[in-house]
This record gives structure tokens, C-alpha cells and sequence, in this order.
């Protein structure tokens, strides 16, 4: 990131250490009044004319902490990975690591490599792949093509396999999941309890799937370095959990990686004219703007795939969007749903942090630009290929309160 701010010179235009409380849309002046806080007790206003939210849709200042019975009688360290203290020492440490998700397999064995033992304790299992460190087919193509031309194709390959497992998943969950355990079972030791640590009781990609780099977990495993307990806790001790079974499992450190809190746009408060607007009250329009709130656009990109290649092109369509704005001497774009459309959640996501946030976020629609896509076909459709212009868009100029269509 360092490098990408130097190559084009954008430090000038970054204001560090500065958080958006809200912003307010005026229709008169077709402009936003931003509220910036820089210190404790020091908040700025900044105007703009359009808006960009670039913040996604995580809570950078909560996590999803569930309260364990007896967490304060335990005698070690609590921790959540949001808030990873920088002098947390854990070598030589008995460390458990509460939870299954992409956190989980990727602290497991990070931390296994100096710590006494790391246990991976989870309520169920999650869907876990190895994925290379290395793009093997880049390196090899490098000794023969130009970069530019191995960018292109490792990228489009790329592309192609997740889009590959995904539809695999999706067409013929039952294949998908023999094919995921056959790669595990391959990469465990002989013996191991598959079934019970890596079977999860949902099809393949109804939540995320995890990546293992270089397979490091299962190589954990193999060592005894890491150890996976599929179990329930029933408190925690002095010096550790207490689980349902009966089982004990001892701890210095106890890593709670239980999820993330999700929060659209960072917290930023929105309002027009003076009005709050409810974002979880607005629509989705092709899955970067909200319906009902003038020269706003956002970038939230897949939860199946890659998620810069929904924000290239995002970025793409609103350069497009801004400059017929300017072609054609309006000052305000905004979409407009229809009142009777259905509304449906924005994520297609069974995920335990989507469930719980559902109702703040933006829905969609079942059809047209009111669809949040999840595959970048459609979307390359949609936002490089098709048009600006859309029969739900309203132009108009300041000093109308009701935007011209």
C-alpha cells in the first residue's frame, strides 16, 4: 500500500487520523457536508459533491464478543484478533483459539510454530482448502512472457478457478463436498477424525470457505503442533475451558476469533436535507449506490471471490457515472426503487455475522440493477459493458429539491 501511495503521489491528498461521523446531503446546494472528528475534541466540516464510501462493512471499533460463563475468573489473557495487542507474547504458551472461521485457520498455525500448543477449539466445523503461497503458474510463464501478458493471464485464471469451485459447489454440493474431504483426509494424518472436525453440517460456500495457506494448519496437525477439539464450552476455568463432554483443555492465552460485527459504512450517519436516512430501509443499485440518497456510491465487493475485482469495477462505472454528470451539466444522480419492488437481504450469505446484521444493511431487489450479483461476469456486464443511463436513475441540478428525471 505504501509503495501504490508513493508511485502516485496521493499522501497530499490522505487526511490521516480522521473519522467520519456523519454527512448530510443538501438538495439546494447539491453538495455534502461531511463531519469529520480529528482529535477526542476537535471536529471539522468538509463539503463535497458526490460521496464515496470506501470504508466496507466492518465494525473497526466492536467485534462479535460473546460472553463465555466464568471468563473472568480465567487467570491468562483474553484476546480478540481485532484488537491484537502488539507485546503479546505467546511463546511457549499453552494457547486455544475459540472459533473455525478464515481467523482461526490462518492464527492456528502461525502461532503453532512458537507456542507450547495451539488448540483449535470449534462449535462445528468449517470448509477448509489448502491454496498455494506461490502462483506456481505465474512463475513459470514469467521465464517465457512479458509481465503483462502473465498479469493477465494468471489473473483470468484465477478468476476462472474460483468461479469453478463456486459453481461446483452451488450445481453439485455433494461432489464438492467428497472432493473437499478427500483433500483433507489426504492432508491429515492416518486415521484422523475427519468426520468430526472437517464435516460441517452445511453445503460448500453456503458460508465461506476457508484457504490454508500452503496447507500450514494440516502440516500443524501432522507435527502435534495444533490439535482441533469439536466441542461445546461450558465455562471457563482458572487455567482454561471447561467443555460439555466432560474434557478440560488448559490455557495461558485464550484467543476468542468468534466473528466480526458488521456495520455499513463504517457508522457514518447519512441524511438528506436534514433527514436521517435509514440505510437498512434503502435498496442496493447495482450493488454501489442506495436508492432515495443523491451522489453516493459505495464499494463492497464478493464474498465468493477476489474482492478488489468487484471494486476495479465499482471504481470503473462511477468514473463513467461522474463524467456523463459533468457531459451533460447536472449536479445530482439519484436512484429511485420502486415502492412495490420485493426487497430481499443484501448478502445471499448464511454466515452467523451476515444473519446478525441483516437488518442494517441495504436489501436488494429480484431483478434488474436492483440485484447484488456475486459473479464477475455479471457484473463485467453490468458495470464495464452496459450503460450508465438506467430507467431508475434521476438527474437533476441544484436548487430542485425534487431531482428531473
Amino acid at each position: 500500500m505504501a509503495q501504490a501511495v508513493d508511485d502516485d503521489n496521493l499522501s497530499p491528498s490522505i487526511r490521516f487520523g480522521h473519522k467520519v461521523l456523519s454527512a448530510d446531503f443538501s438538495t439546494e446546494q447539491a453538495r455534502w457536508t461531511v463531519r469529520v472528528q480529528v482529535r477526542a475534541d476537535h471536529v471539522v466540516t468538509m463539503t463535497s459533491r458526490f460521496l464515496f464510501s470506501a470504508a466496507g462493512y466492518y465494525s473497526y471499533e466492536q467485534a462479535h464478543t460473546p460472553y463465555f460463563d466464568g471468563q473472568e475468573d480465567f487467570a491468562g489473557q483474553i484476546v480478540h484478533p481485532q484488537f491484537w495487542p502488539e507485546d503479546l507474547d505467546y511463546r511457549g504458551r499453552r494457547v486455544v483459539v475459540i472459533g473455525s472461521g478464515a481467523t482461526a485457520v490462518t492464527l492456528v498455525p502461525a502461532m503453532a510454530a512458537t507456542a507450547a500448543n495451539v488448540t483449535m477449539l470449534q462449535r462445528s466445523p468449517s470448509y477448509a482448502l489448502p491454496l498455494p503461497g506461490t502462483d506456481y503458474l505465474a512463475v513459470a510463464l514469467r521465464t517465457v512472457l512479458p509481465d503483462a501478458t502473465v498479469y493477465r493471464v494468471t489473473r483470468r485464471a484465477n478468476i476462472a478457478r474460483q468461479r469453478f469451485l463456486w459453481e461446483l459447489s452451488r450445481r453439485h454440493p455433494a461432489l464438492a463436498r467428497r472432493l473437499i474431504r478427500a483433500v483433507n483426509k489426504a492432508l491429515l494424518p492416518r486415521g484422523y477424525a475427519v468426520d468430526v472436525h472437517f464435516n460441517p453440517r452445511y453445503d460448500p460456500w453456503d458460508e465461506r470457505l476457508c484457504a490454508v495457506r500452503d496447507g500450514d494448519l494440516f502440516a500443524a496437525i501432522r507435527a502435534g503442533t495444533a490439535e482441533v477439539v469439536t466441542d461445546h464450552i461450558d465455562r471457563f476455568l482458572e487455567h482454561g475451558i471447561a467443555l460439555t463432554s466432560g474434557r478440560q483443555l488448559e490455557a495461558d492465552i485464550i484467543v476468542t476469533a468468534t466473528g466480526l460485527r458488521l456495520l455499513p459504512f463504517g457508522g457514518i450517519r447519512l441524511s438528506k436535507d436534514g433527514v436521517p436516512i435509514d440505510v437498512g430501509e434503502t435498496m442496493a443499485f447495482k450493488g454501489m449506490m442506495l436508492s432515495g440518497v443523491p451522489n453516493f456510491a459505495y464499494a463492497i465487493g464478493y464474498t465468493n471471490s477476489s474482492w478488489t475485482l468487484k471494486l476495479d469495477l465499482v471504481c470503473e462505472h462511477l468514473c463513467r457515472l461522474l463524467q456523463r454528470l459533468d457531459d451533460d451539466g447536472y449536479d445530482i444522480v439519484e436512484p429511485v426503487a420502486d415502492r412495490t419492488a420485493e426487497h430481499r437481504p443484501m448478502l445471499d450469505f448464511h454466515a452467523g455475522y451476515v444473519r446478525r446484521a441483516a437488518d442494517a444493511l441495504p436489501k436488494q431487489g429480484t431483478s434488474g440493477p436492483w440485484t447484488v450479483t456475486m459473479t464477475y461476469a455479471s457484473d463485467l456486464a453490468r458495470l464495464r459493458k452496459g450503460p450508465v443511463d438506467d430507467p431508475a436513475l434521476r438527474f437533476g441540478r441544484s436548487g430542485s429539491v425534487t431531482p428531473a428525471e
